[in-house]
């Protein structure tokens, strides 16, 4: 008897978690490629109020919604820094203005992190502020605002202890709030956006040399946690080439847009030759149409 009930409850465990990880699957979005775009950045892409933004690591490119270009900051560490940064990581735009995590990245390794916040006009400095040393960050790789509660986000690159969280600080005041643990932390974040309710990672978790795709990540925050279970979203198996996936964001009908890289070989972060049939890199957008986020 007591064999058959242990078989019983086998069977009904087995039952129950098959019917939940049907439910998040579920749940999950699918996306549908829409178009793609060839662009002269390859860190970050956001949108805001019919225009595109792209973030090389030493430019800054505006686009119309045709991808024509509006606009261009070939120098945009001239001036307003302290401390000297030659890095432009995944970016966000908000209420005019260009959010940048800024750094000095040479072979892997960062230092002097700022935000750094332009105009999205004119695409020059308004003004910027470091980061917070005693969060335990080393490194960062992209940044996201939050406008519904009123905070910005950033990742990071690194591996160990930095790469495992997402660092929180009050968009009005620049103060710090805090650190989140992901739970389960991607390999490789190399961007963050926030869109209705979520924040989304990208992570350069796949291995071009083997033709193995990058993916999307995304958590839920809830108020006041300490760390977010982060679940797998979607896998960039659609892109033209394997390759480096970097920034994302949304427009405002609920597009994905995704930055990929392709061409080059990646070592520590950096470009370090081409592959077969390349003599340069090439910077793509992907976009993408999301089911249940359609806007009119």
């Amino acid at each position: 008897m007591k064999r058959i009930m242990f078989a019983i409850c086998a069977v009904l465990l087995l039952c129950a978690c098959s019917a939940a990880q049907q439910e998040e699957k579920s749940a999950m979005a699918t996306y549908h490629l829409l178009s793609s775009h060839v662009v002269a950045g390859r860190q970050g892409v956001a949108f805001e109020n019919g225009y595109y933004y792209v973030s090389g690591s030493t430019t800054l490119t505006k686009y119309d919604r045709s991808w024509a270009v509006v606009s261009e900051n070939t120098d945009p560490f001239s001036e307003g820094f302290e401390k000297q940064v030659n890095h432009i990581g995944d970016i966000d735009v908000f209420d005019g203005e260009i959010y940048c995590g800024v750094e000095l990245f040479l072979d892997g390794e960062a230092r002097n992190i700022q935000i750094a916040i332009y105009d999205a006009e004119t695409l020059r400095l308004k003004r910027a502020f470091p980061f917070a040393p005693e969060s335990g960050q080393t490194e960062c790789s992209g940044i996201a605002v939050n406008p519904d509660k009123g905070t910005v986000w950033m990742c990071s690159w690194a591996d160990g202890e930095s790469g495992r969280y997402l660092y929180q600080y009050d968009l009005a005041t620049g103060a710090y709030l805090g650190k989140v643990h992901l739970h389960a932390v991607p390999q490789w974040i190399q961007g963050v956006a926030y869109h209705d309710g979520a924040y989304y990672l990208t992570a350069d978790d796949g291995d071009a040399d083997l033709d193995e795709p990058d993916h999307i990540y995304k958590a839920v925050i809830a108020d006041n946690a300490t760390h977010c279970k982060v679940v797998e979203e979607k896998t960039l198996d659609d892109v033209t080439k394997q390759g480096e996936i970097e920034g994302l964001c949304f427009d405002d009908k609920g597009q994905l847009l995704v930055l990929y890289n392709r061409g080059a070989r990646i070592v520590l972060g950096m470009p370090v030759g081409f592959y077969d049939g390349y003599d340069s890199e090439i910077h793509e957008v992907f976009v993408y149409q999301t089911s249940g986020n359609e806007k009119q």
